[in-house]
């Protein structure tokens, strides 16, 4: 099935002119301005070099307590296109504020994704679904959809490309398993500083804990409390785990003091609410998957 999809493409793709080339000003680049670093990658996979693609936040950035700036209001208003998560992920709705005050049409990527709840005095919508590949390939084709719409000569290709893409997410997907049966079911508990990888525990077998909520905002149900930092001891304590980890956008000296607390190292840094900068390995979607897997595996088998 997997061959048939990728000739399929590559048969579209011979068919439609200027595909990954073409001479500069042969056509007009749209421009797409995304929240995240994630969306924006997928987002370039997708239009290849037929639009500008622009990211209102840089790799390490924080999308729960980002603050914008009169330069994002510009790059709003330049755009052809917003592309933003969804369900909060952009604390107070900061994308979707910039994009209503311009009048821009909005492309929210977890639209289609079955969503997993979190508590804290009301029904949350956990926003991280991006950590799942199975979900990040509904966020493709919600993208797919919002650039044809704009540009709707160059569908077919916008489509082809998708697939392609979806192709390499089902190939990481198998991957992944593949490597996490390196790591005993008892062992697979994964802990970080706020709860980002609910869907990616879900869809691998772990336990999560966090002592941060879902956000590093100050929304509902977000945020460190005693309650969770002791859970997240006894979670340790009551299955031997071997090792916790940092988020690359938040500060690491809470999970640092729960480790030394809870007699535990922390394994390293994982990729959650950013992707890495560039020239990294974990420059983009695939490649923060992937360094995510090989630092779990390291750290708990």
């Amino acid at each position: 099935m997997l061959r048939r999809e990728l000739f399929v493409a590559f048969l579209v793709l011979l068919t439609v002119p200027n595909v990954g080339g073409g001479q500069e000003g042969e056509f007009k680049k749209f421009i797409a301005t995304c929240s995240t670093t994630q969306v924006a990658d997928f987002t370039c996979e997708i239009v290849g070099d037929r639009w500008e693609v622009r990211c209102i936040l840089a790799a390490g950035q924080d999308p729960h307590t980002y603050e914008t700036k009169p330069g994002d209001t510009k790059m709003v208003a330049d755009a052809d296109l917003i592309l933003r998560n969804g369900w909060h992920l952009e604390g107070h709705e900061w994308m979707m504020n910039l994009a209503k005050d311009a009048n821009k049409p909005v492309v929210t990527c977890v639209d289609g994704v079955k969503s997993l709840t979190l508590g804290g005095g009301a029904e949350v919508k956990d926003p991280h679904a991006w950590l799942s590949p199975i979900n990040a390939s509904i966020y493709v084709r919600n993208i797919v959809k919002g650039v044809s719409q704009i540009d709707p000569e160059h569908r077919l290709e916008y489509e082809a490309r998708g697939e392609l893409y979806i192709a390499q997410l089902r190939t990481l997907h198998l991957w992944v398993q593949r490597e996490f049966n390196k790591i005993p079911r008892s062992q697979r508990v994964l802990i970080s500083h706020h709860d980002a990888f609910n869907y990616f525990c879900t869809l691998y077998g772990f336990q999560g804990a966090s002592p941060g909520g879902w956000s590093t905002g100050d929304e509902i149900g977000a945020g460190i409390t005693a309650e969770r930092r002791q859970k997240v001891v006894d979670t340790i304590r009551s299955y031997n785990v071997k090792a916790i980890f940092v988020e690359t956008t938040i500060n690491p000296k809470l999970v640092r003091q729960i480790a030394a607390d809870a007699g535990v190292k922390v394994a390293g840094s994982l990729y959650a609410d950013s992707m890495g900068s560039p020239g990294t390995a974990a420059e983009s979607y695939l490649g923060m998957m992937r360094e995510n897997v090989i630092m779990i595996v390291n750290g708990l088998k």
